[in-house]
């Protein structure tokens, strides 16, 4: 099982080889902000590439939080295509294995289908305007009005909207188990529902919940710690296939014992 966690972007490689982990997922720069991508490492982007490669650590870089390229707002949805190849860029440059990005949704409040298909075209038509160099990991989301990844039937919308792009081969799934659990999708069968929409998993974020079953709330803590059944998140981490980052709280020590909870696990 190739696991690590999420940290500060400074020390990626210090950060993976201080918890015995075999990757480390971080922002490259403000995941509030328009900005767009910083390089904190000593060196630069090759320097940290370089460090990576040579102690057998991958890398993988989330997006920032406000990208939203399914918005039918257009002041939020050209700034977000433009900072998201911004960050496709940067994320090549140091040659991560991927950049996760949010589903995002449409904004007005209210069930429209229209709106809805508007909102899963936007993706199609960010797939398709997008340079995209390395794997783009769209990622489940808790809640939120009109969200385009909270429930299967519109991961699987967006699924079929992006198939027709250009550049689809490269956009891949990230399945994270706090969103999908508050977000109201049954642990137990969420891989192979997953696997029937979209065909891969990519990426688990294998995360605790603080909040109940279909809350709608993103608030991760430390495994074991929270409200999802312990086996049934083991269940995701193993049947999934695929490498996992634990976004939890706490730093080196919390999580060792997050990478230990699993291990005894899976």
């Amino acid at each position: 099982m190739s696991v690590g966690a999420h940290v500060d972007q400074a020390d990626p490689v210090g950060a993976a080889i201080d918890r015995g982990a075999t990757l480390s997922q971080f922002f490259l720069g403000d995941p509030q902000g328009y900005k767009g991508p910083a390089f904190e490492y000593d060196g630069g982007p090759d320097a940290l590439r370089q460090a990576a490669e040579a102690n057998g650590i991958n890398l993988y870089v989330h997006a920032p939080y406000i990208i939203n390229v399914a918005t039918t707002n257009n002041r939020i949805r050209i700034p977000s295509r433009k900072l998201l190849q911004l960050h496709l860029d940067a994320a090549a440059a140091i040659g991560a294995k991927g950049l996760i990005v949010h589903g995002g949704h449409v904004d007005r409040a209210g069930e429209d289908a229209e709106l809805l298909a508007k909102g899963f075209d936007n993706w199609r038509k960010a797939v398709e305007q997008a340079d995209i160099t390395v794997p783009l990991l769209i990622e489940n989301t808790a809640g939120g009005t009109n969200a385009m990844t909270r429930h299967l039937d519109r991961i699987g919308r967006v699924w079929d909207a992006i198939a027709t792009a250009g550049g689809s081969d490269m956009v891949g799934f990230c399945l994270d188990t706090c969103h999908a659990h508050a977000g109201g999708n049954d642990l137990s069968t969420i891989v192979a529902d997953v696997l029937r929409v979209t065909g891969r998993i990519d990426l688990v974020h294998a995360n605790d919940s603080r909040d109940t079953f279909d809350s709608g709330a993103d608030r991760h803590t430390n495994l074991g710690d929270g409200n999802i059944d312990p086996e049934a998140l083991a269940v995701v981490v193993r049947d999934a296939h695929a490498p996992v980052v634990c976004e939890t709280p706490g730093g080196v020590e919390a999580h060792r014992a997050d990478f230990d909870w699993l291990r005894a696990r899976v």
